[in-house]
């Protein structure tokens, strides 16, 4: 084993590259998206409070722009999705680090002591009231400074300018990211559960304890990462199968029904066969609908709930309604459902399946029905890995389908 020839080079070059940025290019014009919000977020507010000073004469004196809202207005406009620039803490932390501040000053120190401990005591009032905002900071330095410079105001202080700049702040923040494209306030964080969503295995306390983990917790909240999972997990499927399509893993000339077949007919092909959803085709196989399980079910659930009778003679009245004709497929099946082509990357179907609910995805071409990808199709997709050079060189996993039902009526 020999050593490195240049070990000092190799870690200089890894000193600077790490003083280098940090940041990815931002993407199109939200710098100037950004910076123009700011700028005229700060221009309104400042107007506002000089017209109110117009008119309230000596007793909005107050009413001035701080310095710290410039770096607020930054949070507010640049990075309108981190906890820290929502409103609870911008709003809580720009005023309690103010009354920590006005509350320091009322004890006489040396100058250098009252500004670590306001800026110190505000930091940590901040983290306790979950309002961690940074330019927090700065209000509690510049409340010292102010004091020092023009005596204690009053805890009034904390309101005008305080309070009411940051108000007016986040109400122009609101009107200019939802008037550009960007959702503020982002999103109110729930409250610890141990239930999980469905897409995602994990619970929304699982995610507060890896953002702990990692101490990113000020960054990001827990149903962001949760959105950030999802799309890492579907961008790999994409990749990992991005070479295997619909049109190869799918279930070709599946059993499908006519738009006017009985519901017992219906029933009798769900007993039959392990079919949890059946295609609804018209004319030339176009493709006209999906039924499941579950939507037969759920019309003898309603039907027995509206007759205040049991679930069995649910069925049975809908088994006796279908002689007179009075329901069929199209009565009951979901109207254009989700379909995909034959060439659609399976990586695409995955949150399909998993996330939608759905049990099946029509394959179609031309608007008619070729094919159904079911759950069990992409399991036996999934369970094979990376090993799927059979399927990408054309070999398609496929079931031989059951021959349809003779259908008394033709198709509408």
């Amino acid at each position: 084993m020999t050593a490195s020839p240049h070990p000092h080079g190799s870690r200089l070059r890894r000193f600077l590259h790490a003083l280098g940025p940090a940041m990815h290019r931002p993407r199109g014009a939200e710098p100037f998206r950004a910076g123009l919000g700011a700028g005229l977020g700060l221009l309104a507010v400042g107007l506002l409070l000089a017209h109110a000073r117009m008119l309230g004469g000596s007793s909005l004196q107050q009413a001035l722009l701080v310095a710290p809202m410039g770096a607020t207005a930054f949070l507010l406009f640049s990075i309108p999705n981190s906890p820290l620039a929502q409103p609870w803490s911008a709003i809580v932390g720009n005023t309690s680090a103010a009354l920590v501040a006005l509350t320091v000053m009322l004890v006489p120190m040396p100058p250098p002591v009252s500004i670590a401990l306001a800026v110190g005591l505000a930091i940590c009032v901040m983290g306790l009231t979950r309002s961690l905002h940074p330019p927090g900071a700065a209000v509690a330095l510049a409340t010292v400074l102010e004091v020092q410079h023009a005596g204690h105001p009053g805890y009034v202080f904390a309101l005008s300018p305080i309070l009411l700049d940051t108000a007016l702040l986040v109400l122009m923040a609101v009107i200019w990211n939802r008037a550009t494209g960007r959702k503020y306030p982002f999103r109110q964080p729930p409250e610890p559960s141990s239930e999980t969503d469905a897409a995602s295995s994990l619970s929304t306390e699982d995610l507060e304890d890896i953002l702990d983990r990692f101490r990113q917790s000020p960054n990001i909240g827990p149903a962001d990462l949760r959105r950030i999972l999802v799309a890492a997990e579907e961008e790999a499927a994409r990749r990992i199968y991005g070479a295997v399509t619909a049109g190869q893993v799918m279930t070709r000339d599946p059993v499908a029904v006519r738009v006017g077949t009985r519901l017992s007919v219906l029933a009798d092909l769900f007993r039959k066969h392990d079919f949890k959803t059946v295609p609804v085709v018209g004319a030339q196989g176009r493709l006209r609908g999906l039924i499941s399980q579950n939507d037969l079910i759920q019309r003898a659930r309603d039907h027995a709930t509206s007759h205040h009778n049991s679930f069995a003679a649910a069925m049975g009245a809908l088994a006796r309604a279908t002689v007179r004709g009075s329901m069929r497929a199209g009565d009951i099946m979901r109207r254009d459902p989700k379909a995909v082509a034959p060439s659609t990357p399976i990586g695409e179907l995955i949150p399909m399946l998993a996330d939608q609910g759905l049990q099946a995805v029509p394959v179609v071409q031309d608007e008619r029905l070729v094919g159904i990808v079911t759950r069990s199709d992409m399991m036996r997709v999934l369970a094979q890995g990376l090993t799927l050079r059979p399927l990408i060189a054309g070999e398609a996993l496929t079931r031989s389908p059951d021959p349809a039902p003779p259908d008394p009526r033709p198709s509408s």
